[in-house]
């Protein structure tokens, strides 16, 4: 399954044109529920044709933004097809309820409920029907990139450790590992393959598609000649760690090497990228502000009538900021006032006992993190990016993570990155497995992938994942 890059973000492209497809349909969909619906009467589907464009486009635009929203574009989407259907039908859900919303403010554009009834039916079905074919299709090898793995020791092991679901390896085969002068094997003996010819002739008759090179546990140079010849001879060659920043979305800072954070693309910072994200920033935390003032005001009134009046609503706590700088995050408070009453920083975990009735279920839903709007209106935090942490972790934490200080570069966020792809972290083995995606986030952080996190962040409420 190839990939192209997009603003610095990897998007596999089968999903991309998966998207088109279905944008297609749903904007035909329109033009032919309307053709059925005034098929007795030409003219007046000759009326209402010129403009149909409109309806049609909002319609397609909308349902797309919810079909990204419940994570139906995620190349490493895990559930069968009950679970895909699932989502389809939130979806369309989601997308009934907006676009009536906007039928409402704008009466001109509604063709009528027979319509767009058939409309939902139409791209329903075929979209099922379309997911059905496509999950079989890349699911098989015909259209997966035959990968061989230049490398058989610690670093080439990371792959099967880290990538071993169906779901990770949505996009690729491993054909085999070469085990290299100077490394010791670890990986599995069955998943060797001997190559006792030159490199290029071997991956030419075996159809190797990429070269994957994981050499970083080599203390003896090794020669690049093959491998050159390879790149040459138009296979791709790439090194292990853009490997996973591809397929898995992480920096891998186990096996990182300085000279690759030195000479890769990324880590960009500048005033006019700043600015931007700033403006993104107050701009999304209004219009959350307005959508979801309802649901605060509501959940304000919960935890006061739950602590009777005498526990206070909301609650701040110190947090490290952009470059160190310490700084206030404000919550909804979930926990008792005695939660950490002997003065020291607690990790949460699974089963809290401190954690109250009402606090279970904002914490499950995400509304206790909507406060933190504040702190992104005061500058404080920007609405993507790492999670904050409080200054007694981050000093443990910074000696047990390499690279953990990297974070520090731009300021944290209300969700991010590793919060979509990894559970609520509550140890340090969680921290570090966290930092992966925090660093694929600060290395590749972009206006685009910021929108994309914040669309995808809608499937972390709804499904409650990762949720603490």
């Amino acid at each position: 399954m190839a990939s192209v890059r997009i603003f610095h973000s990897y998007l596999k492209t089968p999903f991309l044109l998966l998207l088109v497809f279905e944008s297609c349909v749903l904007f035909i969909a329109v033009y032919a529920a309307s053709y059925i619906r005034f098929y007795s009467n030409k003219s007046s589907f000759d009326t209402i044709f010129d403009d149909l464009w409109q309806v049609a486009l909002v319609f397609a635009m909308i349902t797309m933004l919810s079909m990204l929203a419940t994570g139906l574009y995620q190349g490493q989407i895990r559930e069968g097809f009950a679970g895909v259907l699932i989502r389809i039908v939130i979806s369309f859900v989601a997308s009934i309820v907006l676009t009536s919303l906007i039928f409402y403010l704008f009466p001109s554009l509604f063709l009528g409920r027979g319509i767009m009834a058939a409309s939902y039916l139409q791209s329903f079905f075929i979209i099922a029907t379309g997911r059905a074919v496509f999950f079989e299709l890349v699911d098989s090898s015909a259209f997966k990139t035959r990968i061989l793995v230049y490398g058989a020791g610690e670093t080439a092991s990371h792959i099967d450790a880290k990538l071993r679901r169906k779901a990770d390896r949505r996009g690729f085969d491993i054909v085999g590992y070469i085990l290299l002068p100077g490394q010791t094997r670890e990986v599995a003996k069955s998943s060797l393959v001997v190559c006792n010819k030159p490199l290029a002739t071997f991956v030419r008759e075996i159809e190797v598609d990429e070269i994957v090179v994981a050499t970083s546990d080599i203390n003896t140079e090794i020669s690049v000649d093959e491998l050159v010849n390879c790149k040459l001879s138009g296979i791709e060659v790439v090194d292990i760690l853009s490997f996973f920043e591809r397929e898995a979305g992480q920096i891998r800072v186990d096996i990182i090497e300085p000279a690759w954070l030195v000479t890769s693309d990324g880590f960009r910072q500048s005033n006019i990228q700043n600015s931007i994200k700033k403006i993104f920033d107050i701009t999304v935390s209004f219009v959350i502000l307005i959508i979801t003032a309802p649901f605060l005001i509501l959940t304000a009134i919960a935890i006061w009538v739950e602590g009777m009046g005498k526990s206070p609503i909301f609650y701040s706590q110190q947090r490290v900021g952009k470059q160190g700088q310490l700084f206030n995050v404000y919550k909804f408070r979930s926990m008792r006032d005695d939660a950490e009453e002997l003065g020291e920083a607690v990790w949460a975990s699974k089963t809290d006992d401190r954690v109250t009735r009402v606090g279970a279920f904002i914490r499950k839903t995400r509304l206790d993190e909507f406060p933190q709007i504040l702190n992104v209106l005061n500058g404080t935090m920007s609405f993507v990016g790492p999670r904050p942490e409080r200054p007694q972790f981050v000093e443990e934490l910074e000696k047990e993570i390499p690279y953990y200080d990297v974070r520090h570069m731009v300021k944290p966020g209300v969700t991010g990155w590793a919060q979509l792809l990894y559970p609520y972290g509550s140890s340090i083995g969680d921290s570090y497995q966290k930092q992966l995606f925090d660093m694929y986030y600060v290395k590749n952080h972009t206006l685009f992938l910021d929108c994309l996190i914040l669309l995808q962040t809608v499937e972390v409420v709804l499904f409650g994942k990762g949720a603490r």
